[in-house]
């Protein structure tokens, strides 16, 4: 099992805020540090300081961390074409020394869009094939050759393929709870399927639909990592759990849903064991307030010693 670190800068927090919720990943032994790649804060409230590029923030991270794993979950395919793309996420991978992963989707904030001017057509998941098939294919065409490559939306003419990555292959994420095209896809590009913010039930639904996805392209399932991202509330007690909750505009009683990660430690650790008897190999525990560190270092110095690894 491994376990990250999952946040939303765009909710109005700093690169200074994410470099140390990165460095408390790093600190505790969490395996991994992810962000959203989001321009606008979603819902009411104060936007400054500003959004934070998710690319630019990662190569900066790249360079302050180690050890830890990074990356999007997930890129839009409508922010950036896809071999520019490649090259950005194949530049991180060198200066991380090998540590970075790609999650890429068709995106769905509009409001975000338009704020920005960025076209949001309405059919996107043949972007986002292409891009899986562009991003995958520019990485792996072998030295001293090109890439070449005819699709309805992008067209490369022998591009040089080149920077290559460190790692072979760069670990790619698709997720989503689509029935159909979305496991597809995982199952003919991805190394990781991840599902987010639905209960078990759905969570077991999922796994078992991109699993028998793998099945019908031939490919065994178990090349296939599977995961899950929950929002996460961890307190000693509840009155610090209702703080936290509150510090994110909501309830207690709101937040506990049923999908939710919330509780002591020992409460978060029996839900990831359910997670983990469902077939999640990774968990990624989403924080809404980077301003409270304190939750980063309670995640990774109590609750991760309860954890099955």
């Amino acid at each position: 099992m491994e376990y990250c670190l999952f946040t939303e800068p765009q909710q109005g927090f700093s690169y200074d805020d994410q470099l140390a919720f990165a460095r408390s990943a790093e600190q505790h032994g969490l395996d991994g540090f992810f962000r959203s790649d989001h321009y606008l804060r979603m819902g009411d409230g104060d936007p400054r300081p500003g959004p934070t590029d998710a690319w630019t923030t990662l190569a900066g991270l790249a360079r302050e961390t180690s050890r830890i794993r990074l990356g999007t979950l997930v890129s839009s395919v409508t922010y950036r074409f896809p071999a520019i793309l490649a090259i950005q996420v194949a530049q991180v991978d060198a200066m991380s020394g090998g540590r970075v992963e790609l999650g890429l989707g068709t995106g769905w904030f509009e409001r975000e869009h338009a704020a920005y001017g960025i076209p949001f057509p309405a059919k996107r998941f043949d972007l986002l094939e292409e891009q899986l098939q562009v991003v995958t294919g520019l990485w792996s065409t072998p030295d001293a050759e090109t890439f070449t490559f005819r699709g309805k939306h992008y067209t490369l003419d022998a591009a040089p393929a080149l920077p290559k990555p460190v790692q072979s292959p760069v670990p790619v994420i698709v997720g989503g709870g689509g029935p159909k095209r979305t496991p597809a896809l995982a199952a003919r590009y991805a190394t990781e399927y991840n599902i987010g913010f639905v209960a078990e039930d759905v969570v077991a639904e999922k796994f078992a639909v991109v699993r028998a996805a793998c099945e019908a392209v031939g490919r065994d399932p178990q090349t296939l990592k599977l995961s899950v991202a929950l929002p996460t509330i961890v307190g000693s007690d509840d009155a610090q759990i209702a703080r936290r909750a509150e510090a994110i505009g909501r309830t207690r009683e709101q937040f506990d849903d049923g999908a939710n990660i919330i509780g002591t430690p020992e409460q978060v650790a029996e839900k990831v064991e359910r997670l983990r008897a469902l077939g999640a190999e990774r968990v990624y525990f989403q924080l809404m307030d980077l301003r409270d560190v304190d939750h980063a270092d309670q995640i990774g110095g109590e609750v991760l010693p309860l954890l099955p690894r």
